[in-house]
């Protein structure tokens, strides 16, 4: 299981929010290229980087973070954040991501994200399952669609895409443990699917429990900002 660092990016800074609220920010470092080359040097291999700015703008918003961190580092970027439309797309990729995640947008605009699976190649395009209660969640999470975390990835499986973030937005930023019930049923309803767990790793057990499931990878933010797991409790996963 991959062990995925997460940096949030808000004015160039790197920052965490709960549950995706803006009004609920925490700074951690003013410096995110000084954090990701600490993630290197401590043997980690990617990192998920998310332009909360760019979320907001609908546009791209801190490409020149990217950029830094990319040219200074040998880390394999995943970037999202403010991807509306294939030059967006492009010009992340022209920034140094290695893969981009596709975010509300997978959700409102399924024929445009096809466009990209297909323009781009699969292995480039990641999807985020952003879900509650078991619903994908849209509008900033701050409501429910029809639509099941597993018919939502059924769908873009047979779309093509391999690889699905599946972040619970209830537990994002709050350090209360993972959804591993979930994801247990998810890996078995789609064995198919790389499946990426997001939001309430907290724990090395945590850690531990996500990869007995079998989940491919593992994205740690407030975690390891906040201490309750070190990069040195991560290091037989490195």
């Amino acid at each position: 299981m991959e062990i995925i660092p997460a940096i949030d990016l808000i004015n160039g800074q790197c920052v965490r929010l709960t549950e995706g609220d803006f009004a609920q920010q925490t700074t951690y470092d003013a410096d995110p290229l000084a954090v990701a080359q600490r993630f290197e040097a401590a043997g980690v291999k990617r990192l998920h980087l998310v332009d909360l700015d760019g979320a907001r703008a609908k546009r791209p918003v801190n490409l020149p973070v990217l950029e830094r961190i990319a040219r200074h580092t040998r880390l394999h970027i995943d970037f999202g954040g403010g991807l509306q439309s294939g030059e967006t797309v492009r010009q992340a990729f022209d920034a140094g991501a290695r893969q981009i995640t596709a975010g509300s947008i997978a959700v409102r605009e399924p024929e445009t994200v096809n466009g990209w699976l297909q323009t781009f190649g699969a292995e480039r395009i990641i999807i985020g399952a952003d879900y509650r209660d078991n619903h994908i969640s849209i509008n900033a999470w701050a409501e429910q669609s029809e639509r099941t975390l597993r018919e939502f990835v059924e769908g873009y499986l047979t779309s093509g895409a391999t690889t699905f973030i599946c972040t619970d937005v209830s537990k994002d930023g709050k350090l209360q443990g993972p959804s591993l019930a979930t994801y247990t049923a998810l890996r078995e309803q789609v064995p198919a699917a790389r499946l990426i767990a997001s939001g309430g790793v907290t724990t090395i057990a945590d850690v531990e429990a996500l990869a007995a499931v079998g989940m491919h990878g593992a994205i740690i933010g407030k975690a390891i900002y906040e201490g309750t797991i070190t990069l040195e409790q991560l290091r037989p996963w490195l």
